[in-house]
């Protein structure tokens, strides 16, 4: 099953990005907030990301980064996995922009002919995979394949 993504449903992955009590009445003015500092980051970058896989045949995670992903255009499905165990997997649409925790396993996919997502992460991140063994589909489908290359 798809999650919708919110603070309560995504805190054991990340955080989403917002302004809390942005909508207060009488508030007028212009709002600024740091929404990440981690002070051990020696250097971010910024990406942009054009998703066009319809299915995951692995994860990856990044040990010592936290990762953006913001939405841009076309509808996505977010994966993630807090360890390396196909029934923790849990997946989200992606239509808000979240910042994902060091650690968590990750994959995207589009539901759309393509979707363009723009990140932000450390400088030097490190990338690390779990070949999966079956592909991840939006559908929540665990589906076997043999690859025959």
């Amino acid at each position: 099953m798809i999650k919708q993504i919110t603070a309560q449903s995504f805190r054991k992955f990340g955080r989403v990005i917002e302004y809390p009590k942005k909508h207060l009445k009488g508030n007028k003015k212009n709002l600024w907030r740091i929404v990440l500092n981690d002070p051990t980051a020696r250097g971010w970058r910024i990406a942009y990301l054009v998703v066009r896989d319809k299915t995951l045949r692995r994860l990856e995670q990044h040990p010592h980064s936290y990762e953006s992903f913001e939405p841009i255009r076309g509808q996505s499905v977010l994966f993630v996995a807090k360890k390396k165990d196909p029934k923790t997997i849990e997946s989200f649409y992606l239509d808000q922009p979240i910042i994902l925790n060091k650690n968590v396993w990750h994959g995207i996919v589009t539901i759309t002919p393509e979707c363009e997502i723009k990140l932000t992460e450390n400088s030097k991140v490190k990338c690390v995979y779990w070949p999966l063994g079956f592909k991840l589909s939006p559908d929540g489908k665990f589906d076997a394949f043999i690859d025959k290359d």
